[in-house]
C-alpha cells in the first residue's frame, strides 16, 4: 500500500496541482486549503462543503497527522500543562498561561533536546526528532481552544519556550510562524509572537538576515563565559562575546524587541558582581531583561535565589537604567513552569 502524503507539508499550490490531476475543479482546492488551516479540520470528514467522494479520495491519499492533547494538568494558579501526542505516539508538552493582561501559549519546537542544559528537565531527555511545522500549528490551535473553553479568553500571544530548541529546527518554526500569521491560518501578529534560544549565534544571524518580524529571547541565566559553560554546554561554542556580535546584528536587521533571560539562582548568579556583569553584558543591545524565577527539578540541585537577593539584583539594574522585569513562577505544582518540561506522563487532574 502507497504510503499516505502528509497534506499539511503541501503549499496551496502543490495541493491545487494535486487536486486538479485528479479531475477536482481550482476552487475545491481553495475550501480544502481552508479546512486544513484556518478551520483547523481534524479529519477529511469534518470538512463539511466537500463532496464526500472527494473527501474519500483525500483519505486514500492523504493524512493530516493531527496532534491530539493525552492529558492535562490545570495548576491552582490557572495554568494548564497539555501531554499532546504526536501521529507517532511521541509526546511534547505546551502550556496555557493566562494572566490579566494576556492569554499566552507556550510550544514545544523538538521532541526533546540535543543541548543538555544542567537546569532544565528538558534537557536531560534525548532529542528524538524536530516537529513538523503543522505539529508545532497544533500546539496552538488546542491551546486556543483550551482558554476559549476554559476560561473564555482569547489567545494573544506565542512563546516558543517549550521543549526543544527552536533555532534547530529553523525551517520548521519559521514556516510554523509563517502559517500562524497569515490571513489563511490564524491571522495572528508576528508581533505577539517570541522565538527562546540558548544562544546559537550563527542563527540569530540568519534570522536577521531573513527580516523576520518576531520577537527574540535569549536564555542567557549567565553572564561571564566561566560560569555559562557549567549550565550551559553550548556557550563553549558560541561565547558571550560571539552572542553579543549577533544579537546587535539582528536587531540592525529586524528592529525587532529582544529579551535577555535570566533565572536567578541562590549562591550561583545572584550577588551584586553578577547584575554588574549582566549590565555590562546588556548595555548597547536594545532589550529588555526579565529575571525568572527558578523552578527546582528531580535531576538538579540548583535552587531558586531568596527574594531579597532578587529584589537587590533587579535594583541594581534598574538603577543603571536597564527594562527590568521579575517573572513570577506560573504552574509549578503541576511542573509546568520553566524548565520542568520533559514530557512525562502524569495523571490527570480533573478541573
Amino acid at each position: 500500500m502507497e504510503k499516505k502524503v502528509a497534506i499539511r507539508n503541501l503549499s496551496f499550490e502543490q495541493l491545487k496541482a494535486e487536486m486538479l490531476a485528479a479531475g477536482e475543479p481550482a476552487f475545491r482546492a481553495k475550501q480544502v486549503y481552508e479546512w486544513i488551516w484556518k478551520k483547523a479540520a481534524r479529519s477529511f470528514d469534518a470538512m463539511g462543503n466537500v463532496p464526500k467522494t472527494t473527501r474519500e479520495w483525500l483519505s486514500e491519499k492523504f493524512s493530516l497527522q493531527i496532534v491530539t492533547t493525552a492529558e492535562a494538568q490545570y495548576s491552582s494558579d490557572r495554568t494548564i500543562k497539555s501531554s499532546f501526542q504526536l501521529h507517532d505516539n511521541n509526546l511534547v508538552e505546551g502550556v496555557l498561561i493566562p494572566t490579566r493582561e494576556r492569554v499566552t501559549a507556550c510550544v514545544s519546537s523538538q521532541v526533546g533536546c540535543s543541548l543538555t542544559c544542567s537546569f532544565c528537565a528538558t534537557g536531560y531527555m534525548d532529542r528524538k526528532r524536530n516537529l513538523e511545522s503543522f505539529e508545532i500549528y497544533d500546539q496552538v490551535v488546542l491551546i486556543r481552544d483550551q482558554a476559549q473553553e476554559k476560561y473564555g479568553q482569547a489567545l494573544t500571544n506565542i512563546v516558543y519556550m517549550g521543549m526543544g530548541e527552536p533555532l534547530l529546527n529553523y525551517a520548521n518554526v519559521l514556516k510554523s510562524i509563517e502559517q500562524i500569521t497569515s490571513p489563511e491560518g490564524l491571522g495572528m501578529s508576528p508581533r505577539r509572537i517570541t522565538v527562546s534560544t540558548a544562544g546559537i549565534a550563527k542563527m540569530i544571524q540568519k534570522l536577521g538576515d531573513d527580516q523576520v518580524k518576531f520577537n527574540l529571547a535569549l536564555s542567557l541565566h549567565a553572564a561571564n563565559d566561566t560560569k555559562r559553560n557549567q549550565i550551559m554546554p553550548i556557550n563553549e561554542s558560541n561565547t558571550l562575546d560571539v552572542l553579543k556580535a549577533a544579537l546587535l546584528y539582528f536587531f540592525d536587521k529586524t528592529g525587532n524587541e529582544i529579551t535577555l533571560e535570566y533565572i536567578v539562582f541562590n549562591k550561583f548568579n545572584d550577588t551584586l558582581e553578577d547584575a554588574r556583569e549582566l549590565y555590562e553584558f546588556a548595555k548597547g543591545i536594545p532589550c529588555k531583561i526579565n529575571l525568572i524565577e527558578y523552578n527546582p527539578i528531580a535531576q538538579s540541585s540548583f535552587v531558586n535565589a531568596e527574594a531579597d537577593a532578587i529584589a537587590k539584583f533587579s535594583a541594581y539594574l534598574e538603577s543603571k537604567r536597564m527594562i527590568v522585569n521579575i517573572r513570577r513562577s506560573r504552574g509549578r505544582d503541576i511542573d509546568a513552569a520553566c524548565g520542568q518540561l520533559a514530557g512525562k506522563k502524569a495523571p490527570v487532574v480533573d478541573a
